[in-house]
């Protein structure tokens, strides 16, 4: 057994949070192969895919004479793949009104890394009467988003017989810290001090369960009148934005606003924002484009709820949403350890942004019989989260919401609709 690098400080953090879990959805037509041929295909080109990612198919364990974690990996080792099937209308599930939770989350694998040694990743593919799904579960210790996308990528093209557009790189030394090892082991101390239990808080786990989830699609139309009309509000209210709001910002901007108007607070609250930043392009030197790991930065925000109710609700977010981006681009690392952030944070009050509106992840996940017809994330830990992703036709956003009450789901469904017109 080899060890591979320890996590830097920035990967520890993530030791203790839920998986990554994201599920795929294709929808049968003359093109795609009988299941059989497709799981075939899928194991096959995994095993080729895992030679350049092994670090993916080894095990989280803990290092008892240190007491840090590490991945461990050998020529041993292999992922968990799951065959099933489901009697569920996969055009149904693959529409945009709520979700069926319990059935999608049947569609990934389940997979208990609340105790280490933990396995990396596990795969699933499950057959429908209309189609198939393949279901990924990542260790958020190891990967985040823009890494489990790379890792897609690079298995649907191995899949298609094509060869991967990006090499993945596991060095862990590149992302540099001020206080090296050390630092790393301190912020596990803190965030694991039961190692090696590195179970979620059992609250966040049960909670999740009762979640309502919807998915919203904002096409190119949408998102360009939704520019302007920011713009507009901007320079109407006398506070022109310093530059046009990008797509990110402007879909955060309305999804803010829609959650201050969803929730009953109070006209003394404050609305608030987190979202989590790649910094891999903002580091110095920048790590490379194919790092797999976790290499993030995050960012709290803060707005008065009647700020967020009023005529120019969406300039006031967007605003406050540049401003965070511009604090990032000048200093990439100050948030990195987002647990001091949480101080200053209302959970009851916060909404969370994860994943990216330039995750190209219908277009990386054609396997050799098209496009998904959706993909959705499945672990979505919070009152109030929303998920990124570009849209199927690559013009456009997806936006995953999760809340807890269903009328809340409702208003936040009639807000977005609405500012939207």
């Amino acid at each position: 057994m080899s060890a591979c690098r320890r996590p830097p400080a920035m990967e520890a953090l993530w030791v203790v949070f839920p998986v990554l879990q994201h599920v795929l959805l294709y929808e049968a037509d003359h093109d795609m192969p009988p299941f059989d041929a497709i799981l075939e295909s899928l194991r096959s080109s995994l095993a080729a895919t895992l030679g350049s990612f092994a670090p993916l198919a080894g095990k989280l364990v803990h290092l008892e004479e240190t007491g840090d974690v590490g991945v461990s990996c050998s020529a041993s080792d292999g992922v968990r793949f799951v065959v099933a099937e489901c009697d569920t209308d996969i055009g149904r599930l693959a529409g945009d009104e709520e979700h069926d939770l319990r059935v999608l989350e049947g569609l990934v694998p389940e997979v208990d890394m609340s105790q280490l040694p933990a396995p990396v990743l596990a795969v699933q593919a499950t057959r429908f009467q209309g189609g198939v799904a393949v279901g990924v579960t990542v260790h958020h210790g190891v990967a985040d988003g823009r890494a489990l996308w790379t890792f897609v990528e690079a298995w649907a093209a191995v899949c298609r017989g094509e060869t991967p557009a990006t090499t993945p790189c596991f060095d862990r030394s590149l992302v540099k810290l001020p206080g090296g090892e050390e630092l790393a082991r301190s912020v596990l101390r803190k965030v694991a001090p039961n190692l090696p239990s590195v179970a979620p808080p059992s609250s966040l786990v049960e909670e999740r369960k009762r979640f309502t989830r919807r998915t919203f699609t904002l096409d190119a139309g949408d998102i360009q009148r939704l520019k302007q009309r920011i713009v507009h509000l901007a320079e109407s209210h006398g506070a022109p934005l310093p530059r046009p709001p990008s797509t990110f910002t402007a879909v955060v901007a309305l999804a803010w606003t829609c959650f201050a108007r969803c929730k009953p607070f109070s006209s003394e609250d404050d609305a608030q924002l987190f979202f989590f930043a790649d910094t891999r392009d903002r580091l110095d030197p920048p790590v490379d484009a194919g790092y797999i790991g976790a290499c993030l930065t995050g960012s709290l925000s803060k707005l008065p709820v009647p700020e967020l109710r009023g005529d120019h609700a969406l300039a006031a977010a967007a605003s406050e949403v540049q401003d965070k981006i511009n604090k990032v681009k000048e200093d990439p690392v100050a948030g990195w350890n987002f647990f001091t952030l949480i101080p200053d944070a209302c959970l009851d009050r916060i909404m969370n942004i994860s994943g990216s509106s330039g995750f190209r992840a219908y277009e990386v996940a054609d396997f050799g019989w098209g496009k998904p017809r959706r993909t959705e994330p499945i672990t979505m830990n919070h009152d109030g989260q929303v998920a990124l992703m570009r849209s199927r036709d690559g013009q456009g956003v997806q936006v995953s919401v999760s809340l807890l009450q269903p009328a809340h789901m409702d208003a936040f469904k009639s807000s977005f609709l609405e500012l939207l017109k």
